[in-house]
């Protein structure tokens, strides 16, 4: 057969292209340069720079038209949902509050509180109540960021003069603490306030704080693929991190808010300081029930949050915290900035907000009170500024500007939560980490099991996260330009190379085997070694696309990121790149920068989008796409076939048994964020049970897949059990059929 004799009888030189008779039946991406590059070249591609860290530049574009925003708005608010592992949210079980030990002074109350955001996880912290009231009253969350046994210290007195001396505080007493001093006047105020605490800090004694602020290298024991522990790739895979566990006990404190029967849900607000700044932010984004926020020194372009528990995988690719405060739009916002990375705000960020507010109607619904001269804290000014702001919206009545007044700092013997009636939880460190995270992951997987018996939950649930995860979509390829680089006539075919160049600058090296009697079919060769695994080892061309391109189909060979081209030494990648973190937590980069695998799916979704969009004189498209992927690759088909939806007709797969939770290592060229989660890679499987499949690989078909597949959608799935040295024959006698 022509197409299988060794490239060296056909030609006698490399795979360049050669000219091709004109003719109308003639493909026209033959059109191009037929310049042959440099084998030392590596393709210009955006991607291979340096990936984007957390002190990166976050800029925001305001949208142009609501309808512009109302799209984008979803996603982002989407992505954050699925990077904090609540998509869909975990069961919301009962509270089991406890409130007791009850504070009774002149203008308020204080009280100690603990519930349980998920079974045997506890919130702890204290409940400001006022009194003298009538009717429904305004409930605030506040959440402390990173001062160490925040809502239980006190100041030095050394410090604090230094604080009275350049207008941080006012009072030597109440001056002590600002995070009693906001409650207290928030009492006065007619407010009822929750202020809980930040995982390991104060009475939250269930994970150290090592775990939840410092950790730095990862555990071998606690990376295993069933009992894991936090940072592991079994949690990364499964979404499960420190912003996520926060975010989870701020969705809880607002619900716990909400069953106190004074609270007015109608004028409920979220406000906090750095760490307590990215939970204000994230609440009031993801939370409808939010009414007024107010994020202080943490809202700007530039660095985004250093904490392990202020980063999650996922959560900032091509957004960041200025996008998340423009979420709020049009609710009443406002946010200060400091002599820290916020000192931009007022030129880089803050217009863009208000941009936002304006297209939405609302301009006069956002404020930003500068406070560049003071450092990083939430002081006396700032709290003013957030009381005169809470006054105005939620119409408390007071003289504006709110100014505190004095009060006692209570003590941390006070305030506590736990004592001799109400002990310390008994359950705590590894062994309850492991617990926690079984507990989150049983839950997401019942649901998501559920979610699979229908096309509406699969559409809504499943393929919706797979949208983030894999971070694009079909047409957010934007126009991809073709580039020829060679050509060359093979007698019955067409051989060409060049280049795929994608609006976000993605370069896809590209082989065509074009027939010169095309039948209108083309189908997308993946092989691990990139297009060069179109032929043998002796040069060949394999029997399966030999096959294909005798019957009429174009065959497409790519290199996919970091194969062939792409390698200097023609070694493959063994390890993906990160950030240069010394800390060894995947949401560093992951948090920032798509993984590898999901760009190695941009780069399949980038061929099938311009085989179907790409308009080049007057040829048709082809009237069929299909994708082959027999080896490793195997599993990236799944998942680009799971987000192009229709635009692939026919898949032919072997998934070699992979499951993204037996990946063992952040580093591994197969780890993917989330992969986990949405019922691995049988869940991607089912996001188009409406287009055939041939699958190898499995022993079974997985049962989520069968349950799919089992009435309508039945004819279109195949599982071949046969012989491996003839599944190649056999995927191509399937595609043809």
């Amino acid at each position: 057969m022509l197409l299988r004799k060794p490239l060296s009888a056909t030609l006698g030189l490399s795979t360049c292209l050669l000219f091709v008779e004109p003719s109308s039946a003639v493909d026209p991406f033959l059109n191009g340069s037929s310049t042959v590059p440099s084998v030392n070249s590596l393709p210009k591609d955006s991607r291979l720079q340096p990936p984007k860290d957390l002190n990166g530049y976050f800029p925001f574009t305001p949208p142009k038209t609501k309808a512009e925003w109302e799209v984008r708005s979803e996603y982002v608010r989407r992505q954050m949902l699925v990077s904090l592992g609540l998509w869909p949210m975990p069961t919301k079980t009962p509270l089991n509050a406890v409130i007791h030990g009850k504070i009774d002074l002149p203008e308020y109350s204080i009280e100690k509180v603990y519930f349980e955001s998920v079974p045997g996880f506890y919130v702890t912290g204290n409940l400001y109540r006022p009194k003298n009231v009538t009717g429904k009253v305004p409930g605030v969350l506040f959440a402390h960021g990173h001062w160490k046994d925040a809502r239980l210290s006190t100041e030095t007195e050394a410090n604090l003069l230094k604080e009275i001396a350049n207008g941080e505080e006012r009072f030597e007493q109440g001056g002590q603490s600002r995070f009693q001093s906001m409650c207290v006047q928030l009492a006065r105020m007619g407010c009822v306030v929750w202020q809980w605490d930040m995982l390991s800090d104060s009475d939250s004694v269930q994970l150290s704080r090592e775990v939840v602020h410092t950790f730095a290298k990862q555990r071998p024991e606690m990376n295993t693929t069933e009992n894991w522990g936090l940072y592991s790739p079994q949690a990364e895979s499964n979404l499960q991190s420190i912003l996520g566990l926060q975010t989870l006990n701020a969705v809880r404190s607002l619900d716990f808010l909400l069953t106190l029967p004074e609270v007015d849900p109608n004028r409920t607000a979220i406000t906090g300081a750095s760490g307590g700044g990215t939970q204000s932010m994230i609440l009031a984004a993801i939370d409808p029930r939010v009414q007024l926020s107010f994020p202080a020194v943490m809202v700007s372009t530039a660095m985004q949050g250093g904490c392990t528990c202020e980063n999650a995988s996922l959560l900032r690719i091509n957004t960041g915290n200025i996008e998340f405060s423009a979420l709020f739009a049009p609710k009443p916002q406002g946010m200060t900035s400091a002599n820290d990375w916020t000192k931009e705000m007022a030129t880089k960020g803050f217009p863009d907000i208000q941009d936002t507010y304006a297209l939405l109607g609302a301009p006069k619904n956002v404020m930003l009170q500068r406070g560049e001269h003071f450092p990083h804290n939430y002081n006396a000014v700032s709290r003013s500024a957030f009381y005169t702001w809470l006054n105005k919206h939620f119409k408390l009545g007071q003289k504006e500007p709110v100014i505190e007044r004095d009060y006692q700092p209570l003590s941390r013997e006070q305030l506590t939560v736990w004592n001799a009636e109400h002990p310390v939880p008994k359950e705590n460190g590894p062994e309850f980490e492991k617990k926690l995270l079984r507990w989150l992951t049983e839950d997401a997987q019942k649901q998501l099991i559920h979610s699979a018996k229908s096309m509406e939950g699969i559409r809504r649930d499943l393929a919706k996260g797979h949208e983030v995860l894999i971070g694009r979509k079909l047409e957010q390829t934007g126009q991809v330009q073709w580039e020829m680089k060679s050509k060359e006539d093979r007698d019955a075919f067409i051989e060409m190379t060049g280049t795929l160049t994608n609006a976000h600058q993605e370069v896809l090296p590209v082989v065509w085997l074009y027939p010169k009697k095309w039948n209108g079919k083309a189908v997308v060769w993946l092989d691990a070694n990139g297009k060069s695994g179109l032929k043998t080892a002796d040069g060949e061309w394999k029997a399966g696309v030999a096959k294909l391109v005798e019957s009429g189909a174009t065959v497409v060979g790519i290199d996919l990121l970091y194969q062939g081209d792409f390698l200097e030494n023609g070694k493959p990648i063994t390890q993906t790149p990160i950030v240069a973190n010394p800390r060894e937590f995947a949401g560093y980069t992951f948090g920032y920068n798509h993984a590898l695998f999901a760009q190695r799916a941009h780069d399949v979704l980038t061929a099938v989008h311009f085989l179907r969009s790409a308009k080049i004189g007057d040829h048709p498209n082809p009237s069929s796409i299909s994708i082959v992927a027999l080896d490793r690759v195997g599993p990236i088909a799944v998942a680009a076939r799971a987000i192009a939806g229709d635009a692939i007709d026919k898949s032919a797969i072997n998934t070699n048994g992979f499951r993204f939770g037996k990946v063992l290592s952040y580093r591994d060229v197969d780890f993917l964020p989330g992969g986990s989660k949405y019922l691995d890679l049988p869940g991607m499987l089912v996001a188009v049970p409406t287009k055939p499949l041939w699958l190898a690989g499995e022993s079974a078909v997985p049962p989520v897949v069968a349950e799919v597949f089992k009435t309508s959608y039945r004819q279109n799935l195949e599982l071949y059990m046969g012989e491996k040295t003839a599944e190649e024959m056999a995927a191509v006698s399937w595609l043809l059929k």
